[in-house]
């Protein structure tokens, strides 16, 4: 996939709202993306730290997406939200399997592949590099709003409106097939 060919990212559509900071000991900004985050390595969703949001930070949402997918609207690969504010890590697979570091409350609803979890990369063969945003939001309350059974379109409705502020982390991943 081209340069010209890229899709905008999932916020540039989104009113600006202040930046943090989004770490991870998985994924390096703009780096490929490892074995453990790719559908066929393991599903695994990765480590993310976050720091520098707004004191007035009621909950966190995170999502992955990636907006390459030749789908004419992206594809969403974790959806999470309702993370306490007390809560500022994610260990690696908090997204999958038995969602060990999980927090009490966080919701999440299906993924494009139609599971409620982590799925992992998995461009078709030859459709160039795909490009994987992390995002973490601040958000304003404790509860975002909507319930485990709804889109993650719903979900970014309500981010729209209740975004104190986003960090984000973008990697890339291609099959070659």
């Amino acid at each position: 996939m081209t340069e010209a060919k890229r899709a905008p990212l999932p916020h540039d559509f989104h009113p600006p709202v202040p930046s943090f900071t989004v770490t991870s000991d998985d994924l390096q900004p703009g780096a490929v993306l490892k074995s453990a985050q790719v559908k066929s390595g393991g599903d695994t969703s990765p480590q993310l730290r976050w720091e520098g949001y707004p004191a007035e930070t009621k909950s966190f949402a995170v999502t992955c997406f990636d907006p390459d997918a030749p789908t004419g609207s992206g594809f969403w690969h974790w959806v999470l939200f309702d993370i306490p504010a007390s809560v500022t890590e994610l260990p690696a697979g908090a997204g999958g399997g038995k969602f060990e570091g999980l927090p009490d409350g966080a919701v999440h609803v299906r993924n494009d592949y139609g599971s409620k979890d982590f799925g992992g990369a998995a461009p078709p063969p030859g459709d160039g590099p795909h490009r994987y945003v992390f995002t973490v939001y601040a958000v304003d309350s404790e509860k975002l709003g909507p319930g485990d059974d709804v889109s993650p379109a719903v979900v970014g409705f309500h981010l729209r409106f209740h975004a104190l502020a986003r960090a984000q982390l973008v990697g890339e991943y291609e099959n070659r097939g």
